[in-house]
């Protein structure tokens, strides 16, 4: 009897042994762990976003606007308002489309909040601590002016169902994610571009598939 529980144990480890560990993958393949927000859905998101907003014909306009030979769009990213139900660090978001836009070529990117932030104590550095070279020492004032702003909002619909006799137990969850992002020209106030992207995800679970 004691030989087959020692056997039963050595079994188990080994099976737990097996289980377990952890592994890298692939970022860029599809996440659908469940409906909740993730690296896919930001990536579907962003993607779309990015390619609408460098094919759109409004911001064309914005390239013959007396910047000499640098025609780019100088664009100041805003924030995306997370009104979704979920904890969501939408900065992820915003980093991903500035990132992409930069490496289209057809845009120029000022400081944000926290970027003008470090600017200024920077600045004031080399201005006020003397132990810079005067004539290295930059000045406040020369910050290139943004043609236009970007900022949207995440929104988010849920719905469950089942889990009664009739469905036999099987609950079915729903998660529908809208994404707007609008541009506007921060001299006339005038919205030039808006997109919105829209993301449905559906899960089931049986009897005894969790809550």
């Amino acid at each position: 009897m004691k030989l087959i529980l020692n056997t039963l144990v050595c079994v188990l480890c080994a099976i737990s042994v097996s289980c377990s560990g952890t592994k890298y993958g692939d970022p860029t393949d599809e996440e659908t762990l469940n409906v909740k927000y993730g690296v896919t859905d930001r990536q579907r998101m962003t993607d779309t976003m990015v390619q609408s907003l460098i094919e759109a014909p409004g911001l064309g306009y914005l390239d013959h606007s007396g910047k000499k030979d640098d025609l780019r769009i100088i664009v100041m990213m805003g924030g995306v308002e997370n009104r979704t139900v979920e904890h969501i660090d939408t900065s992820g978001i915003t980093d991903s489309i500035r990132t992409s836009l930069l490496k289209s070529g057809r845009f120029r990117f000022v400081a944000g909040k926290q970027g003008q932030g470090e600017i200024d104590e920077q600045v004031r550095f080399q201005q006020g601590s003397g132990k810079v070279n005067p004539e290295m020492a930059k000045e406040f004032g020369k910050q290139l002016g943004a043609d236009v702003v970007l900022y949207g909002v995440l929104r988010s619909i849920q719905k469950k169902e089942g889990g009664s006799l009739e469905s036999l137990g099987t609950r079915t969850r729903r998660t529908d994610y809208q994404f707007v992002l609008n541009c506007e020209n921060i001299e006339t106030g005038e919205l030039i571009w808006s997109d919105e992207k829209d993301i449905t995800k559906t899960e089931k679970t049986g009897l005894f598939g969790g809550k």
